[in-house]
């Protein structure tokens, strides 16, 4: 059939209608490099096209989902290599917006009372089998050969050679810390977290761009409690998620517990089954529907699931939350605590005679992830906003346009880079109509992303390229601004996400500069022919709402308030 199909295009040539063939409707409709839409049941290539046939191929053609490693190559955010296959390569574009979330998490940590920490990246042998990993999980490490400690001897003996393991996770590491010291009940929840990148020897075969990959990074913590905590951490956890999730606007989301494994696991029945009962108590405590996957948990411990969906439909498992009382154990991890044999029992009691005795207990360990894989949570958030970026985290969040490309104009560009970019002081500098309280420690030590173009092309061009790149805020710069010192500014490429303004109080004062504008006759005489959005302001007053983000188009503002306005929209997720 093909290559019948080939001798009619050798015969026709260019008379063949361009509406012959059809574009795949999906992703799966191309295998083996041979696309099986191509060939309608009538073939229009082995006979003469008709009036029907070219009404029937101008119907609307379902558009693809959003696939975030097409996404990725649009958007300039992460390549990969043949020489190092399911390893990420971050580009700068990448980089940011990984960097926003990590710093987003970390800011959290502050109030769910986590501290961070940085382990190594490869562990001897003996701590895989220590951990019961080397039995249960070593298809899935990869194992590396290294020289003995010791080094050379004398006489250039070299030391015995060891093996060791790359780790892909880090609860063994957290372990050593918990052990590094006495512990106290009153210590208790210690709550590390860990942002080192693991690795998991993936079959080649199930890697997929950001979703299923070898090298990684996980939001990881361990939360070593007492028994009697159980509940409100896991509670804690479950609130984070939720935190987290709402501000991404990811979801809906579904929870799942996952139950002890038929093989590959280690403990006794019956501390599996207390150990689930616990999570199935917590689950139901929190008024949140879900469901039992039998047999999903991992070797240590039974774990609690957030299932989220891509935009084909495929689910990913993203946070989790794992119970464990067995690498407690295994570590011969303990603190002492009173009364003892109740406090192994999660009880607690008055009688001083009891409170009298001091014992060691060993802890409860919790697992949990928040994203779970940064990577695979950016793929999910690359195929939600679709190059619609919320400000925050956005990697092109401010682009600076020069009407030309005169020596005063772009001098003046680059001072206002210098000037929304600079550190912003602490003690409520960021205060844009009362939002600034809680992000001022963010902006200290944040910049903005700010770009520059004072090429020569024609600033429509200039523009719609601005545009297509998905820049979240334009500024315009030309010889009357550089005249007057204040800006022509577009901030209609932030979407309204809800989370993108903590409350109208933004757009009430950005409103007010406006309105400031148009009725100080000073002002007017500054800024002389440069155009002032009215419309926008008008449109407000007849109506009598805040003016909407995708309305202002051409805003004029200075530099100083410009730094506010933006620093402003950079932490409004707090």
């Amino acid at each position: 059939m093909r290559s019948l199909r080939a001798l009619r295009i050798l015969r026709t040539g260019s008379k063949i209608p361009h509406h012959a063939y059809q574009i795949p409707k999906s992703r799966g409709a191309i295998r083996n490099g041979y696309c099986s839409v191509c060939e309608p049941s009538n073939d229009p290539l082995l006979a003469p096209s008709t009036p029907q046939t070219t009404k029937s191929s101008k119907k609307p053609v379902e558009t693809l989902p959003p696939d975030h490693r097409q996404l990725g190559i649009d958007q300039e955010l992460f390549t990969s290599s043949i020489y190092s296959p399911g390893s990420t390569i971050f580009l700068p574009n990448g980089t940011k917006i990984f960097n926003a979330l990590t710093d987003f998490l970390r800011l959290q940590y502050d109030h769910f009372g986590f501290q961070e920490v940085i382990t190594p990246t490869i562990y001897k042998k003996s701590l895989w089998e220590k951990s019961g990993h080397w039995e249960n999980y070593a298809e899935d490490m990869y194992s590396v050969t290294g020289r003995g400690a010791e080094g050379e001897k004398e006489g250039r003996q070299i030391g015995e050679d060891e093996e060791y393991g790359l780790k892909p996770m880090n609860c063994p590491g957290h372990c050593l810390i918990f052990a590094s010291k006495l512990r106290s009940y009153r210590d208790l929840p210690i709550r590390y977290a860990d942002f080192s990148p693991l690795h998991r020897n993936e079959i080649s075969g199930a890697l997929s761009g950001l979703t299923r990959v070898r090298r990684f990074h996980q939001d990881d913590g361990h939360i070593f409690c007492r028994p009697s905590q159980i509940r409100e951490e896991i509670s804690k956890t479950l609130e984070f998620v939720r935190l987290a999730y709402e501000v991404l606007c990811l979801g809906p989301y579904r929870l799942a517990l996952s139950t002890r494994p038929k093989d590959h696991f280690i403990g006794t029945i019956e501390e599996w089954d207390n150990a689930e009962q616990a999570l199935k108590d917590s689950l139901d405590s929190s008024g949140l529907a879900w469901t039992v996957n039998e047999g999903d948990g991992a070797f240590y411990g039974p774990k609690i699931d957030i299932i989220l969906k891509d935009s084909d439909g495929k689910e990913h498992q993203t946070a989790t939350i794992q119970l464990d009382f067995q690498l407690p154990k295994r570590f011969g991890l303990e603190y002492q605590a009173p009364a003892p044999e109740l406090e192994r029992k999660g009880l607690t009691t008055d009688d001083p005679e009891l409170l009298g005795t001091q014992g060691p207990v060993t802890p409860v360990l919790i697992h949990r992830a928040v994203l779970g894989s940064v990577e695979r949570i950016m793929a999910l958030l690359i195929e939600r906003f679709n190059g619609k970026w919320p400000f925050w985290l956005n990697p092109r969040q401010v682009l600076i346009v020069t009407i030309n490309d005169s020596e005063s104009v772009v001098q003046h560009a680059q001072g206002v880079i210098e000037s929304i970019q600079s550190y912003v002081r602490p003690g409520g500098a960021l205060d844009v109509g009362g939002i600034a309280s809680a992000s001022s420690g963010l902006a200290r030590g944040h910049r903005l992303s700010v770009d520059i173009d004072t090429s020569a092309r024609p600033l429509k061009k200039k523009l719609g390229m601005a545009k297509a790149k998905g820049y979240g805020v334009i500024i315009v710069v030309g010889e009357k601004n550089v005249a007057s010192n204040f800006l022509n500014v577009d901030f209609s490429g932030i979407p309204n996400y809800r989370y993108d303004i903590r409350h109208d109080k933004l757009l009430s004062k950005m409103e007010k500069w406006m309105k400031k504008f148009e009725s100080d006759e000073a002002n007017k005489a500054k800024l002389g022919d440069i155009q002032k959005e009215t419309d926008v302001a008008d449109d407000a007053k007849e109506e009598n709402q805040p003016i909407s983000l995708q309305k202002i188009r051409n805003f004029t503002i200075s530099s100083g308030d410009l730094k506010k306005v933006l620093h402003a929209f950079k932490t409004a997720y707090l």
